[in-house]
């Protein structure tokens, strides 16, 4: 069996297929040994500085526990062009909050469109939020073979 390389996308395609923000999957590490806690997500994209944004649920409503610095591997993907699209990040998320990265994600944050999403079972402006980055210590990105082969 012989090994298959994927295609990529150049960096102007990645930050183009990205934009200044979309939706995806995010999962959460586990340090119990569980399956990683996944959920789709919205997203911001800096591509300036090759970092994404994610205003996420927390508080006790929120069932992913503990946010600050856990590993994370982020999944968005799509159909341009009718070609499958892919970008994965993996990292750990940085809460905004953090005085050594305050500064950098307040510039961030006004470069990104984190899409409102409404999946809760009240209204969004009842949910406790906060804003989080991941800046990706591996970042991957696949299309799709415009021949299949």
């Amino acid at each position: 069996m012989s090994d298959v390389e994927a295609i990529e996308m150049d960096e102007e395609e990645r930050d183009a297929f990205l934009g200044a923000g979309g939706t995806g999957v995010i999962a959460l590490s586990d340090s119990e040994g569980e399956p990683p806690h996944a959920v789709p997500v919205s997203y911001g994209y800096d591509m300036s500085e090759d970092v994404f944004y994610f205003r996420l649920a927390a508080g006790e409503e929120s069932s992913k526990g503990n946010l600050r610095d856990r590993a994370v591997t982020f999944v968005t993907y799509g159909r341009p062009d009718d070609e499958w699209w892919s970008v994965i990040a993996k990292g750990r998320l940085r809460s905004t909050t953090e005085e050594s990265i305050a500064i950098e994600s307040l510039e961030g944050l006004q470069q990104v469109q984190i899409p409102l999403v409404e999946i809760f079972d009240r209204p969004t402006s009842e949910v406790t939020f906060e804003f989080y980055r991941l800046k990706p210590e591996k970042l991957t990105t696949r299309k799709e073979s415009p021949t299949g082969q």
